[in-house]
């Protein structure tokens, strides 16, 4: 199956040669084909050039794409879509002035949702998270993340992430699994810290190996979660287990959790609300990703990630939902694009770079996803007609995309 795109207004995020990730100054530019026809062949990006040099092509299906912008699709590298009902109580509980910490301490937050998804089938907790996966394909996301750790138990830890791996085996979307077992201490192991983290280690790590269910492994480094010494010794034990790290840190506190990250050459650190100089400073000529997740600090009232310190130090950022019940319910990337511009100062150049080819390198999947290079997987987006891509996120209500494009096949309505 050939398809030929013509007449495109602006073709954004080409790269000749691809790049794992932009950095600093880098991340100011995008580059772009204004004119532009684009060719794709199967599920592959063939060719682009400008209208002046388009060959001679035998394609089965014709586009015009005139007034209109095409650019790759969203990579959502951090979210929590699989879970079983919903938290709305508690955004009541929010407005009528509990914080984040009081809702947890009186058996809310992540506890509630365990509650909730230990309680519920796994045919039904799949039967939820496809309808969540489904509206974030339509909404341009063209691979996600999904974390675990809303079972807090062997069952429950098991059956999210058998979920996680229907999902990837049903739908055109790449997706990465990770186990985030340690995303908060169960009730009954309140005592008994350690010996969660030894279930973590002994039990749920080599039964989820063994059954090749996750790609990553998580904590939530934070005060009143996973300390630093915690965290490290989960991490470490993942390693062992074949799982690369990626971690929550800074988003209440600093604590030392990027520095811990970096320890272990953790392919992201995500949140990153609360940082300090020394957690800039950390990051530096490293590998790991630092996350921003504006849509939660939108949600939460709660610091955006300083995003401008960042990048004038020279680091990359990548931009995802944290999708979850708790404190994002949305997995809307373009929400996510335009309040990182709105109220993290980002330049629409930089938060596009941020949500797609930093995104795929936070999710560990740079050399198929998150530009527009020959060879790449033919995941798009086609835009409605618009004045300049500048309006993808200053027009931040409205839903502006016409088609998605997965794996080559336009995703039907």
């Amino acid at each position: 199956m050939t398809t030929l795109i013509t007449n495109i207004k602006e073709l954004l995020q080409v790269r000749e040669t691809s790049v794992t990730k932009v950095s600093g100054a880098e991340m100011a530019i995008l580059p772009t084909l204004k004119n532009a026809y684009l060719i794709l062949k199967d599920d592959l990006i063939q060719d682009y050039g400008l209208m002046e040099n388009l060959p001679e092509t035998n394609a089965d299906l014709t586009i015009d794409a005139t007034g209109r912008v095409i650019l790759p699709t969203w990579c959502d590298s951090h979210t929590h879509i699989v879970y079983a009902g919903n938290r709305e109580q508690e955004f009541v509980d929010r407005i009528n002035g509990f914080s984040y910490e009081e809702i947890a301490n009186r058996g809310g937050g992540i506890l509630n949702s365990a509650k909730k998804l230990n309680e519920t089938t796994e045919e039904e907790i799949y039967e939820q998270s496809k309808l969540r996966l489904e509206e974030v394909m339509h909404l341009g996301t063209g691979a996600v993340e999904i974390k675990s750790g809303y079972g807090l138990t062997i069952e429950g830890e098991l059956k999210m992430l058998r979920v996680i791996q229907k999902l990837a085996q049903n739908y055109p979307i790449a997706i990465k699994a990770t186990f985030l077992g340690a995303h908060a201490f169960p009730l009954h192991y309140k005592e008994n810290k350690a010996g969660y983290i030894d279930e973590i280690i002994t039990k749920m790590l080599p039964e989820i190996a063994q059954n090749k269910l996750a790609d990553y492994i998580d904590a939530f480094c934070e005060t009143g979660y996973f300390s630093v010494e915690e965290t490290e010794k989960i991490m470490e034990a993942g390693i062992q287990f074949g799982l690369k790290p990626k971690i929550h840190v800074n988003q209440f506190n600093s604590i030392g959790g990027i520095q811990a990250g970096i320890k272990y050459n953790a392919l992201s650190v995500d949140h990153l609300e609360i940082m300090n100089p020394e957690d800039i400073e950390a990051l530096k000529n490293t590998e790991t990703m630092p996350v921003a997740l504006p849509s939660c600090s939108y949600f939460l009232s709660i610091p955006y990630t300083p995003a401008r310190e960042m990048i004038k130090a020279g680091l990359p950022i990548a931009l995802a939902t944290d999708f979850n019940p708790g404190s994002t319910p949305s997995g809307n990337m373009n929400f996510v694009v335009a309040t990182a511009c709105i109220k993290m100062k980002m330049t629409p150049e930089e938060a596009i770079n941020a949500a797609t080819i930093n995104g795929a390198y936070a999710m560990g999947i740079s050399e198929t996803h998150g530009s527009i290079t020959r060879g790449k997987k033919a995941n798009l987006i086609l835009t409605k007609p618009v004045s300049s891509y500048y309006q993808i996120p200053y027009a931040f209500g409205s839903n502006l995309i016409e088609s998605v494009f997965l794996e080559g096949k336009i995703l039907k309505q």
